[in-house]
């Protein structure tokens, strides 16, 4: 697909965002929309099948919201306010959530007494453990230690797991070569939750699960890599720790990397990436905020595999009224888009109110939407929820990444003091605000899913893909502008 090599907008964009438009029908084709098909790219090597994104923020994605993300078919990003060490276990939790073989299964050895098991069992929110030797023999298997092995008594603690736990010789096991299909007919005929994957040496390969093999049948349009696993992307910055950080949760298991900062069009993004580059190799960098035809292309030809786009429209984001910098974000969107085409995927961040609005974007330029607000308020999302006393409403923080509050809780472990005293003293173009409890975000996503079909089927095609192949060339044809008259029509009620 051709793209415009100025990457400028006419003057049909000037200005424009989302309530300035409708699409205009087109005749029917999908026999159902619940088959219409959603999927998209975040990256070259990295596809979703629902193309929304949580947000990086304290206040929206931690361990549970990445991991709903990912149920759901789309991705969460775990925020980087944090130590590196937290980051990385809510990387950690995600990944080891789900997964076709548990690659590297938690272990106690011989000789652990049932006090220190059942720690170690609470601790990891596990209710079956592999006994395995020590020393030399601390990969070979040795039994398995349930919940239902344990005492109930405390006063037995001091006793040693040899005494419980299921010998190797009558643990059902499987070999390394075990298909998920014959793991699930072995596991039913010997009516046995977990199946140890050994070699002829009974050396530990993995661990399969009842839970994971019945989450792959009745999820399969979840988030996985290629082990199964869920996906979940993981944010860094710039300065400071971001090359250790970037490696730490690399390594426990990131899928891709959100390198993120409030003006990405800039000298120190191009360093960062290079540096990245040099360190990491070709894991997938989401590199942001731009909002211009020439930041976007200025990420592209420093190595981005995705471009996020979006300078203020962020109802946590006080930027454009401190500092007058940005631009429409539907204009922002198309004038990405029109700069790299479809060489480089675009994330749509900010600025979505309703859910048109991401329809809107997607057909536009975005290959996907990131949401803060609208997922904010969730069980799923960090915080405590705040219950009035008076009225019993109840209501949960959000905020964005440069509100003072967010920004003194990312540093209150700096052992630089200087560090912490700069941060504040920078005025700040961020805010909290509390917004109404919502419930669990999978009603949220399924009625997004739903809205995104029902729009893909009112512009006549199948799928999101066949709906962006026929809009994105030329949207002028098929959007509508507004006047305020039929904004008011269109949109109040």
């Amino acid at each position: 697909m051709t793209h415009s090599p100025t990457g400028s907008p006419d003057d049909f964009w000037q200005g424009r965002t989302f309530d300035d438009f409708l699409l205009r029908p087109q005749k029917g084709r999908a026999d159902s929309r619940r088959n219409i098909e959603l999927s998209s790219k975040l990256a070259e090597d990295v596809g979703i099948e629902l193309p929304i994104i949580s947000a990086n923020m304290d206040s929206v994605t931690g361990y549970r919201m990445a991991q709903a993300m990912a149920l759901e078919g789309g991705l969460g990003v775990v925020h980087r306010a944090s130590s590196i060490e937290r980051q990385v276990e809510r990387i950690r939790l995600v990944k080891r959530s789900r997964s076709a073989v548990i690659e590297h299964p938690l272990c106690i050895p011989l000789g652990t007494t049932i006090g220190q098991a059942r720690a170690f069992a609470h601790k990891n929110n596990v209710t079956g453990i592999l006994v395995v030797g020590r020393g030399d023999e601390s990969n070979i298997l040795h039994g398995l230690l349930s919940s239902r092995d344990m005492p109930w008594s405390e006063d037995d603690d001091g006793k040693v797991v040899d005494e419980f736990m299921t010998p190797y010789e009558r643990v059902v096991t499987g070999k390394p070569t075990i298909s998920m299909d014959e793991a699930a007919r072995l596991m039913f005929e010997k009516r046995v939750e977990r199946l140890p994957v050994v070699d002829e040496s009974r050396r530990v390969h993995g661990l399969i699960t009842r839970k994971d093999i019945r989450f792959f049948r009745e999820r399969p349009l979840a988030s996985k890599d290629s082990k199964g696993r869920l996906r979940v992307g993981a944010a860094v910055g710039v300065r400071g720790d971001y090359l250790e950080r970037a490696a730490a949760v690399c390594e426990a298991g990131a899928d891709c990397l959100f390198v993120d900062i409030a003006h990405g069009h800039s000298a120190v993004m191009e360093e960062a990436v290079g540096r990245l580059r040099r360190d990491l190799g070709q894991v997938p960098l989401i590199c942001g905020n731009v909002a211009t035809g020439e930041g976007a292309r200025f990420m592209k030809d420093i190595g981005a595999d995705g471009i996020k786009v979006g300078v203020g429209p962020g109802s946590g984001c006080r930027t454009r009224l401190e500092t007058a910098a940005g631009v429409p974000q539907l204009q922002a969107i198309r004038e990405a888009y029109l700069a790299v085409g479809d060489e480089v995927p675009l994330v749509a961040d900010g600025g979505i109110r309703y859910d048109k609005d991401m329809f809107l974007a997607l057909v536009c330029g975005a290959s996907t939407v990131m949401l803060g607000g609208a997922l904010s308020g969730t069980e799923e999302a960090p915080g405590r929820v705040i219950e009035d006393p008076a009225t019993g409403q109840k209501r949960k923080i959000y905020r964005g990444m440069t509100s003072p509050q967010a920004v003194y809780e990312a540093l209150y472990d700096d052992d630089e003091n200087s560090a912490l005293e700069s941060a504040l003293l920078t005025p700040a173009e961020g805010q909290e605000v509390q917004v109404p409890f919502k419930g669990s975000v999978g009603g949220i996503l399924h009625r997004i899913r739903g809205h995104l079909q029902s729009s893909v089927s009112y512009v006549g095609e199948v799928s999101l893909e066949e709906a962006r192949k026929k809009i994105l060339p030329n949207p002028e044809r098929f959007l509508i502008p507004l006047s305020e008259p039929s904004r008011r029509e269109s949109f109040e009620r």
